[in-house]
């Protein structure tokens, strides 16, 4: 196959992680699209939330119970993983621990994250499964210092997880798409293995249930904090990452590739001035803290702590990739600031 050439789309596809911000938008696409779905989730509640979100936004609701059947499963027993991959022709494996607070031991979240990643990848492939898209993430790629005489972070560059600034998720991270190339190269050469490392996600959730980066805008909409950090993070609205994960289906050319998807890099600053524009009413503080205060709050503060090693930076990554293969466009991030506001504010979760 050569590049831009597609291929007839599998007709079911399993989603590991369906509750999830990235994972209920997937769903979505993929039902508007035609496909049926197979969903995976940690307890029957998360399934009822799930199948409310997806169902109030799909563009035809019939026979939904049909087209999208949602299955209780734990990443960290096998149980029922094989027998849920039964008749599926893609697995798109977005489930990866995602805790409010970065433990100060990141073994647990490392060990689910890895294991989980290859009991997925092990029951598809011991059900005949053939292709496998992971939700991987630009932390996979930008915890570590850039090669001498490179620019920006693309998909040849690879966390270290032992540099300084590893955080325990970005840890897990890399190292659960470690495990997943290192298990088809060994283990599963019949797999074809694309992963998605999205940026910093920001858009329009499908339900209340919030994502960690859409609670950086509630918190910035909320203007309790007297200043900012000097922070920021290179960001991508969630429907584009939704639309990359449904794209490399029909692409042969992005097996066996890593592919970021990402706008640009949005300063804390700037993000809390695109918010002070758009509500003027609203008291949001678009001050910048000093480093030293950052620092001093962080002795007792853990989750400022955590943010210490990244202050100053501003890391730029390359999108030439999903470009290329996929011809994806990114939405303006300004865009998906704005859109996340609006919902955080008609549905009233600023308070």
């Amino acid at each position: 196959m050569v590049q831009g050439q597609t291929v007839d789309p599998p007709s079911t596809v399993f989603v590991t992680g369906a509750s999830g911000y990235i994972a209920k938008h997937i769903c979505l696409k993929l039902l508007n699209e035609g496909y049926r779905v197979v969903g995976s989730v940690r307890t029957p509640a998360r399934a009822e939330e799930t199948l409310i979100a997806v169902r109030d936004h799909l563009d035809d609701d019939a026979d939904i119970d049909d087209r999208l059947r949602l299955v209780a499963l734990d990443l960290d027993d096998d149980a029922g993983w094989y027998e849920a991959m039964l008749g599926v022709d893609a697995l798109i494996h977005t489930a990866s621990p995602l805790p409010l607070e970065q433990p100060d031991d990141p073994r647990g979240i490392v060990r689910t994250a890895v294991d989980g990643a290859l009991r997925a990848m092990r029951a598809a492939q011991a059900a005949g499964v053939g292709r496998v898209v992971m939700t991987s993430s630009t932390a996979a790629i930008m915890s570590r210092d850039l090669p001498d005489g490179q620019q920006v972070y693309d998909e040849t560059v690879w966390s270290d997880p032992a540099h300084p600034s590893i955080t325990p998720y970005a840890k897990s991270k890399t190292l659960a798409e470690r495990a997943a190339w290192n298990f088809v190269a060994r283990e599963a050469p019949g797999l074809n293995l694309t992963t998605i490392n999205p940026s910093f996600v920001l858009g329009t959730p499908l339900d209340d249930h919030l994502s960690a980066s859409i609670k950086v805008v509630q918190r910035l909409l909320r203007g309790k904090h007297p200043a900012l950090p000097d922070l920021g993070f290179t960001c991508v609205d969630v429907k584009d990452i939704a639309e990359m994960h449904i794209r490399v289906l029909t692409t042969p050319a992005s097996i066996g590739q890593r592919i970021i998807g990402a706008d640009r890099f949005v300063h804390l600053v700037e993000m809390a001035k695109i918010l002070a524009a758009a509500y003027p009413d609203r008291r949001i503080v678009t001050r910048q803290a000093p480093d030293w205060l950052i620092r001093l709050i962080g002795l007792v503060d853990k989750p400022v702590r955590s943010l210490i090693p990244r202050l100053g930076e501003r890391d730029e990554v390359s999108t030439g990739r999903a470009e290329d293969l996929l011809d994806m466009t990114f939405a303006d991030v300004e865009l998906s600031i704005r859109a996340t506001a609006d919902f955080l504010i008609t549905r009233g979760l600023i308070k």
